[in-house]
């Protein structure tokens, strides 16, 4: 009986945990920042539990808003997508550490044109 019960909890602890939960776990939740180059203002973006990236950029330069949408993997790395449809990519890593939570990135938007394009920094909220 032991050895059935020790069987059966080493099966539902494979079956139940999922490394790609445990570790976009600590990514769930809102991010935002500055970026800079061509044009210049504020971001944010929220990270959902499967790894879905929604968010806006705020240019300072024109007043206008784009939104951002796309995938947060496991590993951190940011691919997300300006506009709908795509405009221009937000693209970059975020990195979830001990008491240092933050994110980098470049980032590039062709409407209006001309392309604009820099790079982009901020921290988890």
């Amino acid at each position: 009986m032991k050895k059935l019960f020790l069987l059966l909890l080493t099966a539902f602890l494979f079956i139940g945990c999922s490394s790609e939960d445990e570790n976009i776990y600590d990514y769930i939740g809102t991010w935002s920042g500055k970026y800079e180059g061509s044009e210049k203002g504020t971001w944010y973006i929220v990270v959902a539990s499967d790894g879905k990236v929604t968010g806006t950029m705020h240019s300072d330069d024109t007043n206008e808003n784009y939104n951002i949408s796309g995938h947060l993997d496991t590993s951190g790395s940011l691919n997300a997508v300006i506009g709908l449809p795509s405009d221009g990519e937000f693209t970059g890593t975020l990195t979830v550490e001990e008491d240092d939570e933050k994110g980098s990135g470049t980032w590039r938007n062709s409407v209006p044109t001309p392309d604009r394009s820099g790079s982009w920094t901020g921290v988890k909220e």
